[in-house]
Order: C-alpha cells, then structure tokens, then sequence
C-alpha cells in the first residue's frame, strides 16, 4: 500500500512548481510590441474603460433604487476605494512594464498556480465584460429607433425560448465586435487614434450635459419635500456604493499595455492617477446635475440622462445623450479587446496558455491571432448567448485579481531586490580591513544551515537591514523571527490575513442572517478575527521594507493594500451564490487546462535543472553578512575542485 503513496521529496518537488515564481528579464524595456503610447494615450484608455455606459445608465439606477441625492457621497466612497486598488496597480505598472496585469503582476509574486487562476479568470471577465456592452450598444441604438431592428430580427429570423440563450440572435452586437477586432488587429496607435476621436466625442456631450444641466438645476429637488438629500439613509448610500464601485474596474487596461507605453515608469501611475481622478469627477458632477434637474424619484432607470432632459422640454438633447452613451460605449469596448489579446499573449509567452497565442504579426506588432480567436468568441457570446445570468462574473473575477494584486504588493515589497547578494569587499575572498587582524579577517564556511544560524553574528542592530529583515526595534521583543529567511515571515502573516478577512467578512455578512448568531458569539467572533488581521498587519509593518526604488511606490504599505483586500473580500462575500457556483465551475476548467498543458508548457519548468546532487555552501564575511552557493557537483573520481574559500561542502539534493 505504501508503495502506491507519493514520496515526500515528489510532492515537495510538486508544490515547488506550483509556487515557482516568474524570472523577469534583465532589461525589462526590451518586447516585441511597440512602444507607442504616451501618458495622454494611457490616461484616454483608462477613461474609455471607466466611463462607459455607466454614466448614462448606472447614475439615475442608483439615484432612484438605492441612494437618492446621496448616489454622491456612494461615488465619492467608491472612487476612493477603487484608488487603493488602482495605486497597486499604479505601483507594479511601473516597475514590471510588462503586459499582462493582474496576471503578471502575481506571478512574479504569488507563484504561478495563483498566476494562472488569475489569469484564467481575467479572461472570462474581458469576454463577458466586451460582449454585454456590444449587447448594451445594439439595445441602445435599436431603442432610438423604437426597436425597429429588434422586431424586424424577430419577424423574419425568429425567437428563442432556450436556457441559457438569448431571446432572439442579436446580429447588431456581433457586427459591432467583429468591426472593432478589425481595427484593434490594425495596432496600437490606430487602437488608440480611433479611442481618442471616440473619448473627446464622449467628453464633449458630458460638457454639454454639465452646462444645461446647471443652467436648469432646481435645488428644491434635494428639499424634503422631495424625500431629502439621503432617503435611504447609511444604508442606501453603502449599497450604491458596492453598486458604484464596479464603474471604476476600467483602469486595469492601462496596466495591461504597459508593455506599449514609451516611458512606462513614470507614464503608467501617472496615467491611472489622472484616468481615475477624471473618472470619479464625472461620475460626480453628472449626479449631482442629473438629481438637481429632476426629483430623484422621477427617473428612469435604463435612460435616466435623456428621459431628464426631455421631462425639462429640451427632446433634442436626448439624441446628443443618446450619441455621447453609444461613444462611451465604444470606448469600453474598445478598451476590453484592446487588453483581452495581450493578457492571452502574456500568458502564452511564459507556456501557460497555447503557443499559438503568442505570435505577434512583424508589421502591425501585435498579438493579432488572440485578437482575431477571442473577438470572434466574444462576437459569438454577444450573439447568441443570454449574459446577463453571466454578468455578476465581471465582480467576482475583478475582485479576484483586485485582491491578489494588493497581497503581491505586500509580498513584493518586503523581498529583496531582482539580483541582490551581500556585497563582499572585492570579488572571490573578502580582503580584512588593515586594522583588523586575521581573526576578523577570516572567512568563516560552515557545512550546515544550522550551524550558519547559530554562528552568524547576533549583533545585528548594528547592519543594514535587507528587505524583509525584522526591523532592529523589535529584535529584543520578537527575537525568534531573526532567525528566518528574509520575507518568510511576511509571506506566512500575509496568508494570514488574507484569512483572517474572509472570516471577518463571512460574520459580517452571514452571521446575523444565514448563520442566525447570537449578539454574543457574532461580538466574540469579530473581535477575534479583527484582532488576527490587525496583528498579521503589525507583524509585517515589523519588518523593513524596500525604499528609494526609482519607480513609483504606493504609500502607507502595508495598510493600503490590507484595506483593498478587505474591502475587495466583503464585496465577493455579497455576489450571489449562483454566481459562486459558476465561479468554482470556470475555476475547474482552468485546472484542467493548467495542470493538462500550462504545468509541462511552462517557461519556468524548461528553466529548471534536472535532478542532480547540489553542493551547498553558507558563507559568513568578516562583517556578518552571509551568502549561500549552490552548485551541481559532478560524478567524478576526482574530488570536485571548490573556490580557494571553501573548507567544507554538505552534499544533498534538490
């Protein structure tokens, strides 16, 4: 029987490539892509990405089923949500140029099952995401000439009455998807060309719905009289909130074409600070003119903006808000096939995903078979396909990779940097000082990792710590964390409370209505699980942290990112359980896929050696700094020939 079980070294070797991390090249600035577009090009991404449909739909929703005038304070409090999120990003746009996004940014962290998932989830949520709108554009457009081509497709194509389907094939959104794979397939500078001419049209009617809609503001629409400035009182105003915050899940396309950007350091945080600042400032302005012009409780829901300026005798405006929305919309839709190809290519490039997928045409330089597959998927899914059982998939997947990028910022942050060894006097032996004496001169080989640890000099409040190192100041406290390797520690606390907060937001939001907890027990079990996330947060602020990198770094960390994954964790915590069920569904297929092809496929796996027996050596220098040598050592008669510094070897295996 115990023949069959696996040896401890196979799933030691097992989980290793699981958690193996992505080797990132030397010159990070060196791709395939061209590296065409500025900061203005970014930041018109981003708004493109953000302020689509929702500007013209989500604003009267909230105002009139959740918030009232209130839907404000819900857009302030989400903006600045989405902005703990969005400086993450901001953070590992900068210092990993590479396209891929969420993607990219676990794997060089988190490892690359995590990486994968992530990935793989990303994908469904772009698909989903392009084809809804393509969906939203047709129904909008088909409503300005009073479903004329919706009962023309009915008449003469037929309905259907299928799970799972739409009502009736929706040829209009299918076309628009398909014409806009043509001129994504072009390359990025037309990509971006046709995204400008769509964003300054967008701009230009939020101009003008700003003028008139101030010019016919009436204040008496926030009095009592009409219900007040919040009728739905906290709550309300948080369930807007939730709702508001997936208008800003845009901006994640300008981390995704990093890889194109001409000065990606400074280009990329710039271009997400300023995408979101003007995003949050619409989304703003447009409520408070749109519950000002109108009682709040007057609007309707699917046309608010035009049905508003129709109600104040102004009907021709309503076809400037009518083209403005289908601009807007075209901007989402070119921003969600404009990343959908390249986080593809990012996975195909590092062997997760089909090679095939990896190919970038010489002349137009871009991945133009995953624009080409997955546009046509998405034209598939837009025509024929019932999305909005399908929709809620935009949250979870979002939130999903919202919360792994806030977790590798931490992980990231509190590791050494990409090719750091303790820098010795010269190289080969390190030379003594000419007032020190052979004893401190000495170089000092050890044959273990233990006898390193018990010998490495103790006084260290006296060095420079590395990232990752307990901080001098709490040595005397926490005195047995000195012990392990950098980042260690902060790696097992950063589990921690990624756990901590799923269960502190699991009693939040299920203790007092589908567990049925007494005050009690709910009162016990927040107090524990806050306690266990504040604790892990102090236990990694413990720890030094890299500084006076040339990039741009997000501030307050660990808090920041510790509060965009709590957020992030309660607001998956709220999806519906049918959407969790779909959620585990995609996530198995994924695993079929990793572990049948992207496992064997890997980059990495090719990078790793074969089994062989390793000499390991722990060098301590005469200042305390340590350094440990691997090296294969060679089946030979002869006694392997070592480095003039070694005096001892301990042989092992991988």
């Amino acid at each position: 029987m115990a023949r069959w079980l696996p040896r401890s070294t196979d799933l030691t070797r097992f989980c290793q490539k699981l958690s193996r991390v992505k080797t990132l090249e030397d010159d990070m600035m060196e791709t395939s892509f061209n590296r065409c577009l500025s900061t203005i090009d970014l930041t018109l991404l981003g708004i493109g990405g953000m302020v689509g449909s929702g500007l013209y739909v989500l604003t009267g929703t909230v105002a009139k089923e959740m918030a009232g005038p209130a839907v404000i304070i819900s857009f302030i409090i989400a903006g600045f949500a989405s902005l703990l999120a969005a400086l993450c990003y901001a953070e590992f746009g900068a210092r990993v140029p590479k396209t891929g996004s969420a993607y990219m940014f676990t794997y060089v962290s988190m490892g690359e099952i995590w990486a994968f998932l992530i990935g793989w989830n990303v994908l469904l949520e772009y698909m989903i995401g392009g084809a809804a709108v393509a969906r939203a554009w047709s129904g909008y457009l088909d409503s300005i000439f009073n479903h004329k081509i919706k009962n023309f497709t009915e008449t003469h194509v037929g309905t259907w009455h299928v799970p799972f389907l739409a009502h009736y094939p929706d040829f209009l959104a299918a076309a628009i998807l398909l014409i806009a794979t043509t001129f994504i397939s072009f390359g990025a500078k037309v990509s971006s060309w046709l995204n400008h001419v769509f964003s300054a049209i967008s701009m230009g009617v939020i101009l003008f719905i700003l003028i008139m809609g101030f010019i016919l503001a009436q204040p008496k629409n926030w009095s009592a009289q009409e219900g007040g400035f919040a009728p739905y009182g906290l709550s309300g105003i948080m369930a807007g909130t939730a709702t508001c915050f997936y208008a800003f899940v845009g901006f994640d396309v300008i981390a995704a074409s990093s890889e194109e950007a001409r000065n990606p350091q400074t280009a990329v945080p710039r271009a997400i600070a300023f995408s979101l600042g003007l995003a949050t400032g619409a989304y703003i302005v447009v409520s408070v003119v749109l519950t000002l012009m109108v009682p709040w409780h007057t609007l309707d829901p699917d046309s608010a903006l035009a049905d508003a300026f129709y109600r104040r005798g102004y009907a021709w405006a309503g076809f400037l808000v009518a083209a403005g929305s289908i601009c807007a919309m075209n901007t989402v839709l070119l921003s969600n096939l404009f990343s959908l190809p390249r986080i593809v290519y990012a996975m195909a490039e590092d062997g997760l995903f089909f090679r095939v997928f990896s190919r970038v045409h010489p002349r137009t330089q871009v991945p133009v078979v995953g624009i080409v597959v997955f546009g046509l998927l998405m034209a598939l899914l837009a025509l024929v396909f019932d999305l909005e059982a399908l929709v809620q998939f935009l949250s979870i997947g979002t939130l999903l990779a919202y919360t792994f990028v806030a977790a590798s910022i931490i992980v990231l942050r509190f590791q050494q940097q990409k090719g750091h060894v303790p820098a010795p006097a010269a190289a080969g032996r390190p030379s003594p000082e000419p007032h020190e004496g052979p004893s401190t001169g000495e170089l000092k080989e050890y044959e273990s990792f233990s006898d390193k640890l018990q010998l490495v000099d103790r006084d260290k409040s006296k060095e420079h710590r590395e990232p990752g190192q307990l901080k001098a100041t709490f040595e005397p406290y926490l005195e047995f964390l000195s012990d392990f390797y950098p980042g260690e520690v902060v790696t097992v606390a950063v589990v921690t409370l990624m756990v901590s907060a799923i269960c502190l937001c699991s009693v939040l939001v299920f203790g007092s209505t589908h567990l049925h907890l007494p005050t009690w027990s709910y009162s016990l079990l927040l107090v524990l699980f806050s306690l266990g996330f504040l604790l892990s947060l102090l236990l990694i602020w413990a720890h030094e942290q890299q500084h006076g990198t040339q990039t741009f770094q997000i501030p307050l960390v660990p808090l920041s990112p510790a509060l965009s994954i709590l957020l992030n964790i309660y607001l998956m915590l709220k999806l519906s359980y049918m959407t969790w069920l779909r959620f585990a569904i995609w996530l198995l297929l994924g695993l079929l896929v990793y572990f049948g092809y992207g496992i064997w496929h890997s980059k990495e796996n090719l990078r790793e050696p074969r089994e062989q027996r390793l000499s390991a050596r722990y060098v301590v220098f005469p200042s305390g700094s340590l350094e440990e040598r691997v090296q294969p050592v060679q089946p030979s008669a002869q006694p392997a020939r070592l480095p003039d510094t070694a005096t001892a070897t301990a042989d092992g295996k991988r």
